[in-house]
């Protein structure tokens, strides 16, 4: 009989986290090493090749999840956590001496398998708690993503470091010698301080194993997990861009607020875990998409100033245009008022202005002596919408919509031991690739959507789409488990009668 033991559970759980959040800041390397080596003329690499040497550790990242998961269950996370961390180092190590795009492409893909370090995790921390407190576990372990903003944040200032303020460019190959040592460390502590544990499924052949997968709710879950993770890892990256173009703000600072949305949701994950163990996970699941759908739907308009036609006026009857003044036109003795423009837009653009204004006014089509007939357009009308897209309700929106995804990352994961619980590293790894491709797949669609429509809040659009079909999805599958409770209910009742 299994016992809960609270401190080796809790020990555990510190170095899970403590390995995860170096893995995360390892996986999203190249957003940071790369775009400083093109910016200083070291490699000149394209726009596209930029992209994939920060896409190509993302995906590997991803599709990996899945056998780390499997491997997990079958031996335990303290041989595949240590053995993940060594050889994620080689790779990293073996970057300093990269001269060329495809020796960072194939560095990348190795070291890109620190991602799966979730899927490890995951299943070897759940292992070590009773269900009730599984969700707050899972949520505290989660928030090791919040290591993304360690390489953010750090990274530029130790390339400056390195290269003595870019008077030796060559000095970053230090970088990832210092990565590569500190995942040998990890490695070392993680496999001195950590017990093996395994479920009891680990003696399941393969194919049982991943019996779990044909189950139609390992795909809900991942579907969830592409918007409240795959979605925020896309946005970490795309919101410096989006800033940079629509706001117009230097790179430094479009850097430090895209870090303002990456931060919290790593942080918050683990009071999510606690909310799902008290709330249940489906609740806040319901309560994640509702979120998303709304603040989706509010950052969807663009920052526009449009001049467009308004309401006119059309002549009642046939007649001759006797008088014609700045505030009316007369038709014989049928006299139209005129609206006139009252300035309401002036200086708006120096304004903190909270939603879009609109400004109408009219003028005369027509001149004295004219012969106008029944409908014609004698007033023609204008509309000028003005909306400045605030920038800072735009960034505490963004902030927000991110802080949820991180609360949603928790309740998702949360399910998986409740419905799966001696599967979790099987069906976590499949979320985990789910997930782990929307990162990979939705900087793909944003670029696509911007050139398509030329709006760079079109990438809203998709998250208004998949926020709201994830939601009716889950509605539909509640209220029908709801109406087969209801149903065992009736029968009961008749049968005690």
């Amino acid at each position: 009989m299994n016992t809960f033991n609270q401190g080796k559970a809790n020990k555990t759980l510190f170095l899970n986290t403590f390995a995860f959040t170096i893995c995360f800041a390892v996986w999203l390397l190249n957003g940071v090493l790369v775009t400083f080596l093109v910016d200083n003329q070291v490699f000149a690499w394209t726009s596209i090749q930029i992209g994939w040497l920060i896409g190509i550790p993302v995906l590997t990242g991803a599709l990996f999840r899945l056998p780390a998961g499997i491997l997990t269950d079958k031996f335990g996370g303290k041989p595949i956590y240590t053995g993940l961390l060594i050889i994620c180092a080689v790779p990293m190590y073996m970057l300093s001496y990269a001269n060329d795009f495809w020796d960072f492409a194939l560095c990348s893909l190795g070291f890109g398998l620190a991602g799966t370090s979730f899927a490890i995790g995951i299943a070897y921390s759940s292992i070590w708690f009773p269900k009730e407190k599984q969700g707050t576990a899972l949520g505290i372990f989660g928030a090791g993503n919040a290591g993304a903003a360690i390489t953010t944040l750090v990274g530029p200032k130790l390339l400056v470091y390195l290269t003595d303020e870019k008077t030796n460019l060559d000095g970053w190959r230090t970088m990832p010698k210092i990565y590569a040592l500190v995942l040998l460390i990890t490695a070392a502590a993680f496999f001195l301080l950590t017990e093996n544990k395994k479920p009891s499924t680990s003696s399941k052949t393969l194919k049982g194993m991943l019996q779990p997968l044909k189950s139609i709710r390992v795909w809900r879950f991942g579907l969830y997990y592409f918007l409240v993770f795959g979605c925020f890892v896309a946005f970490a990256g795309w919101l410096v861009p989006y800033y940079t173009n629509v706001y117009k703000l230097d790179l430094a600072t479009a850097g430090i607020l895209a870090s303002a949305f990456s931060l919290p949701s790593g942080i918050i994950r683990a009071f999510g875990g606690w909310l799902s163990d008290k709330h249940g996970a489906r609740k806040v699941m319901y309560w994640v998409l509702a979120s998303s759908v709304f603040i989706s739907a509010a950052l969807i308009i663009p920052k526009m100033d449009v001049l467009t036609d308004g309401k006119g006026q059309l002549a009642k009857t046939s007649g001759t245009v006797t008088k014609v003044t700045d505030t009316f036109v007369r038709v014989d003795d049928i006299q139209y008022d005129i609206i006139l423009k009252d300035e309401k837009l002036e200086g708006a653009r120096n304004k903190f202005l909270l939603l879009p204004l609109k400004e109408t006014w009219q003028e005369a089509k027509v001149q004295k002596g004219d012969l106008v007939n029944k409908k014609q357009l004698i007033i023609e009308g204008n509309t000028h919408i003005f909306f400045q897209a605030n920038i800072w309700v735009f960034a505490i929106l963004s902030i927000l919509i991110g802080s949820i995804w991180g609360i949603g990352k928790a309740a998702v994961y949360k399910h998986i031991p409740d419905y799966f619980p001696e599967e979790v590293g099987v069906v976590g790894g499949m979320v985990g690739v789910l997930g782990g491709l929307g990162g990979f797949v939705c900087p793909i669609l944003f670029g696509y959507l911007l050139e398509e429509t030329g709006l760079w809040s079109s990438c809203w659009i998709f998250m208004l789409f998949i926020s709201a079909v994830c939601l009716v999805w889950m509605h539909q599958v509640v209220q029908g488990i709801l109406k087969t409770k209801s149903i065992e209910v009736g029968f009961e009742e008749m049968e005690s009668t």
